[in-house]
């Protein structure tokens, strides 16, 4: 499994890492939004993971913009990660195309739960962890 994690703080990177490197996933890391959408062109993902509060680009437009791909990339399963806790986070997240929503601390059964629910609603292959 390989995922891709939009997030610009170092340590939720290295957290969220150290949790998918237990499952044997491998995670790409992107440090603000354009350089995930460059690496979400260039290579190939099982799942993006993508923080909302980012310089530039926010999470909100990062997931509009891979929705709006005509390509199968446009349909990659896609988990938020925040620590937004806002009373309507999770539907203005879902209405943008999230498929699922994460608060941080992430635990990691709620991290696994959430990528194996999200890949087997969007039909997608691989381990589901």
């Amino acid at each position: 499994m390989n995922i891709l994690f939009i997030e610009d703080d170092p340590m939720n990177r290295r957290v969220v890492k150290d949790m998918l490197d237990v499952a044997g996933a491998t995670m790409a890391e992107a440090s603000w939004a354009e350089e995930g959408l460059a690496m979400l062109e260039a290579e190939s993902f099982d799942v993006v993971l993508v923080d909302l509060r980012m310089p530039g680009m926010d999470g909100f437009e990062t997931i509009q913009r891979i929705r709006a791909r005509g390509d199968a990339k446009g349909e990659i399963p896609i988990i938020v990660v925040t620590a937004d806790t806002a009373v309507d986070l999770r539907e203005r997240c879902m209405a943008v195309g999230a498929d699922d929503v994460l608060f941080k601390p992430v635990a990691m059964d709620a991290l696994f739960d959430s990528i194996g629910r999200v890949l087997a609603i969007r039909g997608g292959g691989g381990m589901i962890l």
